[in-house]
């Protein structure tokens, strides 16, 4: 029963390590980066001026988000690489837990041997298990988490609400 439950894991995880099914998620990685607004665009001085109103704000954060959707996400990318250069702790203890998941996945639930004794893979989970807890509390995930998302809410929305939508659909809403 428990050979059966760690096939069906082996086989779901193949399966999501088809060729067919990275080759769907890089065309799709592909029309969505193909869809980036330049920077001459994205940074245009020209269009940022102050919303006239609330009705005017709603209006430009609603048009931006959709408009600049994609480069948006790659700002809040940018500042997630940021986030992690700079707790280097934090950085540390996600590179060691899945370097270690992946290591002792490897051993296809064999007993290590090390000259100081045999460990078992729970034994090996729980030692990581008591490593990386601590660390993680002391790299503050969840303040760094909290920053990056205040920051790239301030980011985000201060652009979307500070630059103009092109004068065609403003002609585009009056008519309808």
């Amino acid at each position: 029963m428990n050979q059966l439950g760690t096939l069906s894991q082996v086989s779901r995880f193949t399966e999501d390590l088809s060729m067919d099914r990275i080759k769907t998620e890089l065309r799709s990685l592909q029309s969505r980066l193909a869809s980036v607004r330049p920077p001459q665009e994205f940074f245009n001085v020209k269009n940022v001026s102050k919303p006239q109103n609330f009705s005017d704000l709603q209006s430009r954060v609603s048009y931006n988000l959709k408009y600049y959707s994609t480069n948006y996400g790659l700002i809040i990318g940018a500042l997630s690489v940021y986030t992690l250069l700079t707790n280097i702790l934090l950085l540390f203890v996600i590179v060691l837990v899945f370097i270690s998941i992946a290591g002792i996945n490897k051993l296809d639930g064999q007993d290590l041997v090390t000259p100081f004794g045999s460990f078992k893979t729970n034994q090996l989970y729980t030692a990581l298990l008591f490593v990386a807890v601590p660390l993680g509390f002391l790299a503050s995930p969840i303040s760094t988490l909290l920053w990056l998302i205040g920051a790239s809410a301030v980011t985000v929305f201060g652009h979307a609400s500070l630059l103009e939508k092109p004068i065609e659909t403003v002609f585009e809403e009056e008519s309808v």
